[in-house]
């Protein structure tokens, strides 16, 4: 089900806690509603849609990815960007990030997965586990 997106920095500021197994239709809603905004957005975290939980989905190397609970484990390459956000109004805003970052998170069976992102699809998840954070660009 395609969800409001959500502009309130208050609540977009709070940290979001763990997902569990009951979440998994929360994760359908999340990437029913990034496809529905593909045209200007490429990963999302369930807070922007209201709900306070560690799930994030993003767009990587073409196809659609969801990550439960995902944490960086290492990162390096840290540079200085400029993104935009479909929550947040306004142009883009400056922000720091690392060209290449190892991720841990559980898949829809709640396994643990880990992978090495660089580029773009570093850039994402960060952006989106700054969500996950209530760090707002």
């Amino acid at each position: 089900m395609i969800r409001q997106v959500i502009h309130d920095p208050i609540f977009l500021g709070v940290k979001s806690e763990a997902a569990t197994k009951e979440d998994l239709p929360l994760a359908q809603d999340l990437l029913d509603t990034l496809i529905a905004n593909r045209a200007g957005c490429v990963g999302m975290a369930a807070n922007m849609i209201g709900v306070r939980k560690r799930i994030i989905v993003l767009v990587h190397q073409g196809t659609y990815m969801t990550m439960f609970n995902p944490k960086i484990v290492q990162k390096s390459g840290e540079y200085d960007a400029e993104e935009g956000c479909l929550s947040l109004l306004g142009g883009p805003r400056k922000c720091k990030r690392y060209q290449v970052i190892k991720v841990q998170w559980q898949n829809a069976d709640f396994q643990l997965q880990s992978k090495t992102f660089v580029g773009f699809s570093a850039q994402i998840i960060q952006h989106e586990l700054d969500h996950c954070n209530g760090i707002l660009i």
